[in-house]
């Protein structure tokens, strides 16, 4: 399973940091927020370059993907990687370029003036330049059953799950772009995908809506919401409401998607760097943001792909814009 880049899971930390996290050292060259798979491959670039780098992983590090299962579409690994093992091995391949991790979470910035100025509970840090990489989280319907089946059928991006679930039933949920792109593109594995929309129309393009209504392998049910997901050691079960004549019916399904949109974690950068109407960091040249010295990287601006492998390289991106701008700004002074 995949997608990328925000807090879930504790992951083993200091074990074989070869630059521990020093809490007295407050100065960097660069410092990351965030440790999904932009943060560490950012790190990894950045000390590989010579910067004096920090990443502030938060106390949950690893992205979404320490909430996964396996992951078999990230390249190198013939046979698959477990998430969690992924991030562990991204981890402490930054630590061994030099990479300085605190598992310390963000609660404040202040990038209106320089050096740029990054805020934990505990401490105050100061970097010539910052590289945001803080993710998104998939916006949930909010049921119990959600956390339970996490990663045992209940999924949140069909590119990278859609796989796992040949000639089953599926559930999505959704009634716009992306649910009906989900949907369309779970039919290549799925025997039938029920789309699951508290209207009774779609909010997707009129084009997309077109191709869904056509395929036979979707089933639409109309002004109905999920209510409950069962299941034992995985998702068995869907219970389905129609919201307007309150019956309830139920699917047996091995797999159910959500597709209601993403929530970029950026609270803490409203009114610091310009955001657009869902709070996705908006990118003004490259990873660049509006504000001189600070990138971004990964799910916290990408609406698109949302994979591993492109927030890995949205990390390196902002590295490499990172180091001319300093290069540039050492020449200025």
């Amino acid at each position: 399973m995949m997608s990328v880049d925000s807090g879930a899971a504790v992951l083993e930390t200091e074990g074989n940091n070869p630059k521990a996290a020093d809490k007295k050292k407050t100065k960097f060259d660069v410092i990351i927020i965030g440790a999904g798979p932009s943060g560490y491959t950012a790190g990894i670039y950045c000390s590989r370059a010579g910067y004096d780098t920090l990443i502030l992983s938060g106390v949950l590090p690893g992205g979404q993907l320490v909430n996964t299962t396996e992951v078999e579409n990230f390249p190198g690994f013939e046979n698959g990687i477990m998430g969690p093992d992924l991030m562990i091995d991204m981890r402490k391949q930054s630590q061994r370029m030099g990479t300085t991790i605190v598992d310390d979470e963000v609660v404040d910035v202040d990038f209106r003036r320089k050096p740029l100025k990054v805020l934990t509970a505990s401490e105050e840090y100061e970097g010539r330049a910052v590289i945001i990489a803080t993710g998104a989280n998939p916006r949930k319907i909010g049921l119990e059953g959600e956390e339970t089946f996490g990663g045992k059928g209940v999924s949140y991006c069909a590119t990278c799950d859609g796989p796992f679930f040949r000639n089953q039933d599926i559930v999505v949920v959704g009634g716009g772009d992306s649910a009906i792109e989900e949907a369309s593109f779970l039919t290549k594995f799925a025997s039938k995908v029920h789309l699951v929309h508290r209207r009774a129309e779609l909010r997707a393009s009129k084009v997309m809506q077109e191709r869904a209504l056509n395929n036979s392998k979707i089933e639409f049910h109309w002004d109905s919401a999920v209510v409950d997901i069962k299941g034992e050691q995985k998702v068995t079960q869907a219970v389905l409401k129609n919201i307007k004549t309150n019956e309830e019916t139920s699917l047996d399904i091995g797999g159910l998607f959500v597709a209601i949109g993403h929530v970029p974690n950026t609270k803490i950068f409203k009114n610091q760097i310009d955001l657009d109407d869902e709070g996705y960091i908006v990118l003004k040249n490259k990873t660049h943001t509006n504000v001189d010295g600070v990138f971004a990287a990964g799910d916290v601006h990408d609406r698109n792909y949302r994979q591993a492998i492109t927030a890995a390289a949205f990390g390196c991106m902002a590295a490499i814009d990172v180091d001319k701008y300093i290069a540039e700004s050492s020449d200025s002074q």
